[in-house]
């Protein structure tokens, strides 16, 4: 097996003048992306940068992002990536935890990275992407300064490349231990299911400080071409899917629900376009209905988590876009798929048995796609890692076909009355409403219920609903103990870098 550095290495041999990577005005083949990256790996040797070395970034999307990841991996050390719409504090300790040693920045963070730095513990170089800055050394300036000749080191595959950070739902973030194992293990996995052809291109939306970057390593790996969009604008990736003829483009379901209310989507052609992905919640089927008879049955969707880098389970275009026919059929479209080529799931009660079809238990994962562990918590990991499962913490039901359906996060149940509640089930049947845009239901304390079933609503631009409307429209289809009985109108919804809501946050704002 390969490990992250090999991608560009073997390309550039194979493929030396095909392009491979797009970044704004910056358009790369094989053969430049390789020397850039033996460039700045001999660079941070040159810094003292070697196997274990923990090496930090702070940066919106860029193809020097990539480029960071893949020379880490030349060297042996571990990559760490920041999301930068932490707080300076969550940063500080991010930083401070992993033990890293170098950190680059760009633009819009470099204020923010000046304010931590009396903080910073170990950090003993620091690299700003664009231009001269006093203190910082000059991105550019180091890879025109080295070598572009491969680093003589040997690199295993079941050596650390990535600590990703995850905050979860409660306590502070983990550092999730991703090996190169376990990255290629997840390119292999996807690429096989989707049969990635040589001329295939990705359109990178979410950030790639998140696991969410595997569209990327995936099409690498495959030898294909990634487009990175550096900011989300609808009317700019649409433009860019247009431009650049993008065959696939990975989001979450909250951005295909805001791009179905994007009033100029129709303008682009994206004809081109072969599969849409998504995956970190599940999609409301009134969204996705919406967004097949807009785009076309060429949706498909991957369950899975930074643990387990991040995959789990997948559901082909074919289950994902039968909107007629058997119900035991049609009923696929809202299960996250089954497991994939290279993952084994279960879904087991508190024994870690597997529970009867039909019945609520825990997703668990085993894999070579699975972390290493938790960065200095042996014991979060031998928890979570118990039996050689990795266990999610998302809660779920299996049909006699393997087919999972998540019903929602442990953390994330509702208990009212003695009832349990899962969100998800109820947003389903509040995004059946014309005019809501997004939705999320928490449980928020009440002396008579214990808590009380709640839901924040946002409304598409200029559409109106009145919170009787939204309960009577609960009620006509589940059970009363499962309807809100407050909804609350909001302006925005606290949403993660990625997309996906933060139903901790909503919770804290309607306490």
């Amino acid at each position: 097996m390969i490990v992250l550095g090999d991608i560009p290495r073997k390309h550039s041999r194979l493929d030396p003048d095909k392009e491979c990577m797009v970044c704004d005005e910056v358009r790369l083949t094989w053969k430049q992306l390789n020397e850039r990256v033996n460039r700045l790996a001999n660079a941070l040797a040159g810094m003292g940068v070697e196997k274990g070395t923990k090496v930090a970034t702070l940066a919106l999307n860029c193809h020097r992002l990539i480029e960071i990841y893949y020379a880490t991996s030349k060297l042996g050390a571990v990559a760490v990536p920041l999301n930068f719409r932490l707080a300076p504090e969550e940063l500080v300790y991010i930083i401070n935890h992993s033990d890293s040693e170098v950190l680059f920045v760009d633009g819009t963070t470099l204020d923010m990275a000046k304010g931590m730095l009396p903080e910073l513990e170990n950090i003993r170089e620091r690299v700003f992407f664009t231009g001269g800055e006093e203190g910082w050394l000059d991105y550019e300036k180091l890879l025109e300064d080295s070598s572009d000749t491969e680093p003589e080191v040997e690199v295993e595959e079941d050596e650390l490349c990535h600590l990703q950070y995850t905050g979860g739902t409660t306590g502070l973030p983990k550092g999730v231990m991703i090996t190169h194992r376990n990255y290629i293990t997840t390119a292999i996995g996807m690429g096989l299911a989707l049969s990635v052809e040589p001329h295939y291109s990705t359109l990178q939306v979410l950030p790639i400080f998140h696991t969410a970057w595997w569209p990327v390593l995936l099409h690498h790996t495959a030898g294909c071409r990634a487009v990175i969009s550096p900011r989300f604008d609808f009317a700019e990736i649409l433009a860019t899917a247009e431009r650049e003829k993008v065959t696939h483009i990975n989001m979450v379901p909250i951005l295909f629900s805001w791009l179905l209310d994007f009033p100029d989507a129709d303008k682009y052609d994206l004809s081109s376009i072969k599969y849409f992905s998504y995956a970190g919640a599940p999609m409301p089927e009134e969204v996705l209905r919406r967004c097949i008879a807009r785009f076309g049955p060429i949706f498909m969707q991957g369950y899975g988590l930074t643990e387990a880098s991040p995959l789990g389970t997948m559901l082909m275009q074919e289950d994902q876009s039968r909107l007629e026919g058997p119900p035991e059929l049609v009923r696929r479209i809202n299960s996250c798929g089954r497991e994939s080529l290279v993952t084994e799931v279960r879904v087991v009660d508190e024994d870690d048995n597997d529970v009867p079809v039909g019945e609520i238990g825990e997703i668990v994962i085993r894999g070579q796609n699975v972390m290493k562990g938790y960065w200095k918590d042996p014991e979060l990991t031998a928890q979570t890692l118990r039996g050689g499962w990795l266990h999610t913490g998302d809660l779920a039901e299996v049909d006699d076909y393997g087919f999972i359906y998540i019903v929602d996060r442990k953390n994330d149940m509702i208990i009212t009355g003695g009832e349990n509640v899962y969100p998800f089930e109820v947003e389903q049947v509040i995004y059946e409403h014309p005019a809501v845009l997004t939705a999320a239901v928490v449980g928020v304390k009440d002396e008579k219920w214990g808590e009380m079933v709640t839901a924040a609503v946002t409304l598409k631009q200029g559409a109106e609903a009145t919170e009787e409307e939204i309960i009577a429209l609960c009620r006509e289809k589940i059970a009363g103990y499962k309807c809100p009985k407050r909804v609350v109108f909001m302006e925005s919804i606290p949403t993660s870098a990625i997309g996906k809501v933060l139903r901790r946050q909503v919770r804290e704002q309607l306490q």
